[in-house]
């Protein structure tokens, strides 16, 4: 199997490249070698490498400013997902995608599931809600994998964000009025890994050129779709912010004050409800581990 990954250098790419190790001819590609604002290098790219699956965790994710760079969040997030999509249709291979929670309007009090509407009341929402779309319309085995409050030990996220400030304030003011999971990048790379190697093996021979070959296993047609991947459980970004303080290596702990989002304005709404159901997941490929042990993990390694 020939794997072509997108935005190795990112949160979730970095430790894709490592966990899918193993499964196949891993092709790690950064944002200068497929840059995702030039969609014909993006489909130049794809034929040159011939994958039989593209994993694509490149995106734009500044929430805040993509209200400010609608184009250019619509253009990563939405249009070069649907040219992948095309050139993997005349391919024959297959799609793993990333998404949000931010597709939902965090109205629902209960967990979203897959089946929920979606209503995304941002513009990073919105473009990438985009890109489910334009995936599901090329009519190919795919995986869309949507996700929450994406953290890690590298980049930039809210871990080393609370992490830094504790070093620099006494007191930590912080949301308390939106829920949500909490995920390790590693969770997310490990389980797509665990997911990629129940649905080998691949046919050994493909047609190429012709729009209707299929190398996946029938298993890719029968567990293709959209799936929600985070962490167990569900906390604020308040109770995260005390859970990431809690930790042996965080020798200064500020004052943790919650506020309220009118508190705290933002360019970009965020949805109060974020919280993800995963059981389609965990009943299809694997379970999943709850966000207060990951967490323990991430700030152990």
């Amino acid at each position: 199997m020939k794997v072509l990954l997108t935005g190795k250098s990112g949160q979730v790419g970095y430790e894709l490249e490592r966990s899918l190790q193993g499964l196949g001819e891993i092709i790690a590609l950064d944002r200068i070698q497929m840059d995702l604002t030039n969609l014909d290098q993006v489909r130049a790219v794809i034929r040159a490498v011939q994958p039989s699956l593209i994993i694509n965790p490149a995106a734009y994710t500044n929430v805040d400013q993509a209200e400010s760079e609608p184009d250019l969040a619509m253009r990563i997030n939405g249009e070069a997902p649907a040219v992948m999509a095309e050139e993997a249709k005349k391919l024959g291979a297959a799609m793993i995608h990333y998404s949000t929670d931010y597709v939902f309007d965090g109205s629902k009090t209960a967990p979203y599931t897959e089946d929920d509407a979606t209503c995304p009341i941002n513009v990073y929402g919105r473009t990438k809600l985009a890109g489910e779309q334009a995936i599901q319309a090329a009519d190919i085995p795919h995986l869309i994998l949507r996700t929450s409050w994406v953290y890690g030990m590298r980049r930039k996220n809210f871990l080393l964000t609370v992490l830094r400030l504790a070093q620099e304030r006494d007191e930590l003011r912080i949301v308390s009025d939106q829920r949500g999971a909490p995920t390790w990048c590693r969770t997310i790379a490990d389980t797509t890994a665990h997911i990629v190697a129940q649905l080998q093996p691949f046919p050994a021979e493909r047609r190429t050129g012709d729009r209707r070959a299929s190398i996946m296993h029938d298993l890719w047609q029968n567990r293709s779709g959209l799936y929600h991947l985070t962490a167990q459980g569900q906390t604020t970004w308040y109770g995260f912010t005390k859970a990431i303080l809690e930790h042996p290596s965080v020798v200064k702990k500020p004052i943790v004050t919650p506020i309220t989002t009118q508190d705290y304005p933002m360019p970009a709404k965020r949805p109060g409800n974020s919280v993800l159901s995963c059981e389609r997941l965990t009943s299809m490929f694997c379970g999943l581990t709850a966000w207060e042990s990951a967490l323990r993990l991430c700030q152990e390694n």
